[in-house]
């Protein structure tokens, strides 16, 4: 006859097993396999999916966050494993690999989820408005004032042809918007990145269809975490600036 305390042992046994199971699949997932390290992780969101409706939502969240960006990353482990980019940052391997043909590959997928892991960084909830301090000083003395740098902003997005971003970026102490395309960044043209767009179909299309500048332009005045930019903007600064 089996006890209820015969049970309870099986359930704290079969317990145990889970968890033991659960924390060596986050081993698993946090190496590429034979205890090389993954280059690329997963970032979490720093809100929830559904936390930037309406201006995106839930829906293109779930398919941006999950597939898009998770796909990206794990090709990127895939692509750098055994291949002499153990012990690199995500961001020396994009440096190392632009330009080469034989590693595009890698590239493609290493910035692509560098480029979604800093686009989610740049968005919050109840974001938008109008930047303050040096980052407000740069940005007038660059576009002329904020609503010129939107309106450049903008049509730099719609400007790019197919897929890709449009960044705001510190080009050797000066604020400039460009595009990209594809997987481009700017890490790899020696610029610093501050803010971007995805301007990738899959970032807008179930909420906008072919409205790109909609999309954009909701996102500079809903979305844009104008703290998380000046932040960056503060560390690209050299000392004593």
């Amino acid at each position: 006859m089996v006890t209820i305390s015969d049970l309870t042992k099986r359930l704290v046994a079969r317990s145990s097993l889970l968890g033991a199971c659960a924390l060596i699949a986050l081993f698993l997932v946090q190496c590429s396999g034979g205890g090389e390290s993954a280059i690329f992780v997963v970032e979490p969101l720093p809100y929830s999916q559904d936390a930037l409706a309406p201006t995106i939502s839930a829906e293109t969240m779930g398919f941006h966050y999950d597939r898009h960006y998770a796909g990206y990353v794990k090709k990127a482990n895939q692509l750098t494993k055994g291949k002499g980019f153990a012990g690199k940052t995500a961001e020396a391997v994009i440096q190392s690999t632009a330009g080469d043909a034989s590693h595009a590959a890698v590239f493609n997928n290493a910035a692509q989820a560098w480029n979604h892991a800093y686009f989610f960084k740049c968005l919050k909830p109840d974001g938008g408005g109008v930047p303050e301090g040096l980052l407000a000083e740069m940005i007038d003395e660059a576009f002329g004032d904020f609503v010129h740098f939107k309106e450049r902003f903008t049509a730099a997005a719609n400007g790019q042809f197919g897929s890709g971003w449009v960044w705001l970026v510190l080009d050797e102490g000066k604020l400039a918007v460009v595009a990209s395309a594809n997987a481009d960044t700017p890490l790899a043209r020696g610029l610093i990145p501050l803010f971007t767009v995805d301007v990738w179909e899959h970032a807008y299309y179930l909420d906008y269809q072919n409205r790109r500048g909609d999309f954009v332009k909701s996102v500079l005045e809903n979305l844009a975490n104008w703290d998380f930019v000046a932040a960056q903007l503060e560390k690209a600064q050299p000392p004593n600036a």
